[in-house]
């Protein structure tokens, strides 16, 4: 791993997210099925767990299954589910040796129970973790998100709990899945396309986007790392001008 100094450190995106795109196309390049993708994906997911758990990054959430992908072929769908569920036992260990606590968002009730139910043991077995949250958006969509939330604070409205007159955005935020998670800095979508994909769309508004033309389960830490420098590099004025930064 590379090190980093103190100054590096400070610069570091306190919340990184990423839309892990391409193991089926990897796959197929490979000559193989869709799923032989997706294991290997799961091998990018644990090194870059680890990395930037080593660098210092706060929060890394990583858009692991939408509310879209229910869509996809039925045996593709029952082999991620299984594949969810080796992953969250085999990686109880590396999450608790690094200190890393797991989080979810999404309407995980659609889960399988036994997916469901691993989600759960796992989470509550890091739940004492004080290092970097892992959260895994499952069954996750922005716009079913923001639905969610609307029919939630319309509900409070409705009963007199809160006036529609104090409604901003911490109140917004507090009826989201992210509630407990700061806004993202950094987004990275792997393998060429330039799409959010129903990602965190509230909470991107003043992320830097960073796309690179490499398939998921060819994304490395040297990938990681030209992505943070990227990141680093760019001049974050949130609405401001350049002078007001100085």
């Amino acid at each position: 791993m590379t090190t980093t100094t103190e100054e590096n450190k400070k610069a570091l995106p306190k919340h990184i997210a990423i839309i892990m795109d391409g193991n089926g196309r990897w796959a197929k390049q490979q000559g193989k099925l869709r799923i032989f993708g997706h294991e290997n994906g799961v091998k990018t997911v644990r090194r870059t767990v680890e990395d930037c758990a080593k660098l210092g990054v706060e929060f890394l959430t990583l858009y692991t299954f939408s509310t879209e992908n229910w869509n996809r072929p039925k045996l593709e769908v029952d082999m991620l589910m299984r594949l969810l569920v080796s992953s969250l036992k085999k990686e109880l260990a590396t999450l608790k040796k690094n200190n890393i606590r797991l989080n979810t968002i999404g309407n995980i009730a659609t889960l399988p129970k036994r997916a469901h139910k691993e989600l759960l043991d796992v989470m509550s077995k890091t739940s004492e973790n004080t290092g970097m949250t892992l959260t895994l958006a499952l069954s996750y969509g922005a716009r079913e998100e923001l639905k969610n939330a609307i029919q939630q604070i319309a509900i409070k409205v409705k009963n007199n709990i809160i006036s529609p007159e104090i409604i901003d955005e911490t109140i917004i935020n507090n009826h989201l899945y992210t509630h407990n998670l700061p806004d993202v800095d950094l987004l990275i979508r792997t393998s060429g396309e330039h799409r959010i994909s129903n990602f965190l769309l509230w909470q991107i508004a003043y992320a830097e986007l960073y796309f690179i033309d490499v398939f998921w389960p060819d994304f490395t830490e040297h990938h990681l790392l030209e992505a943070i420098k990227n990141y680093q590099n760019r001049e974050r004025r949130f609405g401001k001008t350049s002078e007001q930064l100085i």
